[in-house]
């Protein structure tokens, strides 16, 4: 069994990571809708649009990335001087930690991705951008911006697109800069010469990517690994670390060393900006004082989280830690998150067109009347959520000689049961502010509550979710368990 107490440590100090982000910025825009007949036009689905939203994408998705760990993002991109470099500022301003240097070209659109979405699922893409190199003056200003914020940063990224900002030679010019001044460059690469990266630290190429650039084949471990190594002797490069979706990753370094790494086991729901999140968490790790091979494994165990999310999400230092102390368990789905992430799974579940569920107790020495109830609340929703009390709020509850089983373990116990999809603990005697936030379509409590008496009923009820009370297994409680042991 892997020794996660290194890595949990790191994740705690990716705090103190200062990354330098350089490349292509983008927004991401998503129009949801529902498709339900053909046009009397052409034989062309019609498309009703429900909502829109938007986020940062390219190397926006890697400073989201980095901020949502914990880290402090530099960012240094072009824009151009319309309404979506407006929406990208706006949406930068989210972002706690950044110190951002955008410069603006007026003769360059900024690039937009907007997809259509229905039932979940991608209809299509449609795409503003231009590919040309920047101007001269343009690219003195970049680099300039660049060299006065290399002195601040641990490590540097550069996130190709193939927009233009890091082509015509500004990406070779960048990492010898960089490398002059010590600093590690990690590299996101696009197209078919990585010459262009000559002397990086790192890169970091999907599958398609590493066989595109070497003529190679990828199709195994062996193949992936000659490739990658084809790729560190034509361009010195230190180390590439190919993705490999399904069969997770491979770290190749230049003194021979190969480490794999399988994928975790994940629902996988959108790959979008998964590249983007490994970057950033190999970049953070490193600047957060990781080796190579313990910034390779979170950014594993991140990539397993976000293509679970929606659209390009982030992953957050404490799914890192979620993620890390389940895999010393076992290899099944993480299924205790924060409630941000959580929030994240129910917007997911929703799109889908799930039913969500909550039920919420302390579970202390689980016994067969909670597993009742907890299968009586799986059979009324599609998905899941437990409120689980936390360690302090069980004491002042239960009494001081209470919980007997730590929050932790009771969560894991919890965790292996299928009727439960997503544990997340909470510190108040009541679960009201959770099922505030999370708004589930059904609220089960045990059929010794009336419908009037359940905390959280009016707000269910308000917007249009149903409250169930699950007949209750005579002769189970764990008060008396307790009582019996200590006769």
């Amino acid at each position: 069994m892997m020794d996660i107490s290194p890595l949990v440590s790191l994740t705690q100090s990716l705090k103190d990571a200062k990354v330098l982000c350089i490349g292509d910025l983008m927004l991401d825009r998503f129009v949801h809708g529902a498709v339900e007949r053909i046009s009397p036009e052409a034989p062309i689905p019609v498309f009703r649009v429900t909502r829109e939203t938007e986020m940062l994408g390219g190397v926006g998705n890697v400073v989201r990335n980095i901020d949502a760990m914990g880290g402090s993002p530099l960012l240094v991109s072009l824009v151009g001087q319309d309404d979506t470099a407006k929406s990208v500022k706006a949406q930068l301003t989210a972002v706690s930690r950044l110190s951002a240097n955008l410069i603006e070209d007026d003769k360059r659109p900024t690039t937009i991705k907007t997809r259509y979405l229905a039932a979940g699922q991608q209809m299509m893409r449609a795409d503003r951008e231009t590919t040309t190199a920047m101007s001269s003056g343009l690219r003195a200003q970049l680099i300039d911006a660049v060299e006065k914020a290399l002195p601040d940063a641990d490590v540097v990224v550069l996130s190709d697109y193939g927009k233009g900002v890091l082509g015509n030679g500004v990406a070779a010019q960048l990492i010898e800069i960089a490398k002059k001044a010590k600093k590690p460059v990690l590299v996101d690469p696009k197209g078919l010469d990585y010459s262009i990266y000559g002397d990086a630290t790192l890169i970091t190429p999907n599958r398609k990517e590493l066989h595109e650039a070497t003529s190679l084949p990828t199709s195994d471990d062996g193949e992936v690994i000659t490739a990658a190594k084809k790729l560190i002797t034509d361009h010195g490069i230190e180390a590439v670390m190919a993705t490999r979706s399904q069969d997770g990753m491979t770290l190749v370094k230049d003194d021979g060393e190969v480490r794999h790494f399988p994928a975790e086991a994940r629902e996988v729901f959108d790959v979008s900006g998964a590249g983007d999140t490994v970057v950033a968490t190999l970049a953070t790790a490193l600047a957060a004082g990781g080796s190579l091979e313990q910034a390779a494994q979170l950014a594993n165990v991140a990539a397993g989280i976000v293509v679970g999310k929606v659209g390009t999400a982030v992953v957050y230092e404490a799914d890192l830690t979620a993620g890390l102390r389940h895999s010393e368990i076992s290899d099944a789905e993480t299924k205790t998150v924060e409630l941000v992430s959580l929030l994240e799974d129910v917007e997911r579940w929703r799109k889908s067109g799930l039913k969500v569920g909550f039920t919420n107790g302390c579970f202390d020495l689980l016994h067969p009347g909670h597993v009742s109830l907890l299968k009586q609340a799986k059979a009324s929703c599609d998905r899941l959520v437990v409120g689980l009390n936390s360690d302090s709020s069980v004491k002042r509850l239960k009494g001081e000689e209470r919980p007997v089983q730590s929050e932790a373990s009771r969560a894991t116990v919890l965790s292996s049961l299928s009727a439960v999809d997503r544990v997340v603990l909470f510190g108040q005697d009541t679960p009201l502010e959770l099922i505030e936030a999370i708004k589930p379509d059904v609220l089960v409590k045990g059929a010794d509550y009336t419908v009037e008496t359940v905390v959280g009923a009016d707000v269910v009820q308000a917007h249009g979710g149903k409250v169930v009370l699950a007949n209750l297994e005579d002769g189970h409680s764990t008060t008396g368990t307790i009582s019996r042991m200590n006769r």
